[in-house]
């Protein structure tokens, strides 16, 4: 069913965007593990935060934003679900009514998640461990055209790659707040049809000790346009393409998107916390 329509906010506010900014020889890269030595992590390039930024509360039209035309798309869908403090049984249950939520929602042939993440607003706490994970603050896109093919490689049968390669395949992230409704910290999604795929993006290489991935941090473009749903609640979800193999321009590729601090958030909201799934969808 639709999202409700009720409206829960001004039509748009004026935020702060953190946008990449290229190194200025050589390729991005940032290291996962920090140096044993300085305790650093190696990172090459910068972000650069633009406090002028229009982004529009959708709530009540965002039925006009589709995976294809946008790169992402809300629906109203309750969670069977809910307890998100037990990680084996989020990857037994929750993973299951997901898979065939995003079936129904893409027509999808086949779904594999291959990870969450949950993020809760601790202020003052530092890490990146499952438990300490908060909102990102920067634009940015989960994985490159690079990294997406290598995601299938390293999660499916090796005997079932090449067919897979073959047909339409995408990476898409279903978004939820979890706990209570996620006024402060939301998530801002940056309409594909704004986007220079081109000269928008910086590949960024993600250096762990055993192998690389690649993720797109995003470039400040004044023509960006950015939206949100003000008041998400755990009844909603948010589905963000990553990536999409079909690249012939009648459709959304991929959706850059970031965690900002909305300056309408009541001062007395609770702390977001969120559970983002990130599932390989393959086409017949």
């Amino acid at each position: 069913m639709p999202v409700a329509t009720d409206s829960t906010g001004p039509s748009t506010v004026t935020a702060t965007i953190n946008y990449a900014v290229a190194p200025a020889n050589g390729r991005a890269y940032f290291h996962i593990n920090a140096d044993p030595v300085t305790g650093k992590r190696g990172i090459n390039y910068r972000h650069e935060e633009h406090n002028d930024i229009e982004i529009e509360n959708v709530r009540g039209k965002e039925e006009q934003y589709t995976l294809d035309n946008a790169g992402f798309q809300w629906y109203k869908s309750p969670a069977k679900f809910t307890a998100f403090e037990n990680d084996a049984l989020v990857e037994k249950e929750y993973y299951a009514e997901s898979i065939e939520l995003l079936k129904k929602l893409t027509g999808a042939s086949k779904v594999v998640i291959f990870d969450n993440t949950i993020r809760r607003h601790r202020p003052g706490q530092v890490g990146d461990t499952p438990q300490t994970r908060q909102p990102v603050f920067q634009a940015h896109v989960d994985q490159t055209t690079k990294a997406s093919i290598a995601r299938v490689h390293r999660h499916l049968p090796a005997d079932e790659v090449p067919g897979l390669l073959e047909k339409r395949f995408q990476i898409i992230n279903l978004w939820r707040p979890i706990k209570n409704v996620a006024w402060e910290w939301p998530l801002a999604l940056c309409d594909y049809r704004s986007v220079n795929p081109e000269t928008d993006t910086l590949p960024i290489a993600l250096i762990y000790p055993d192998r690389e991935g690649e993720t797109y941090g995003i470039k400040h473009n004044p023509n960006h346009k950015w939206k949100y749903l003000k008041g998400m609640t755990p009844d909603e979800v948010v589905l963000i393409k990553c990536f999409d193999s079909l690249q012939d321009g009648s459709v959304a590729v991929f959706t850059p998107h970031t965690g900002f601090v909305d300056p309408t958030t009541p001062p007395d909201a609770p702390r977001r916390e969120s559970i983002e799934l990130r599932a390989l969808v393959f086409y017949d």
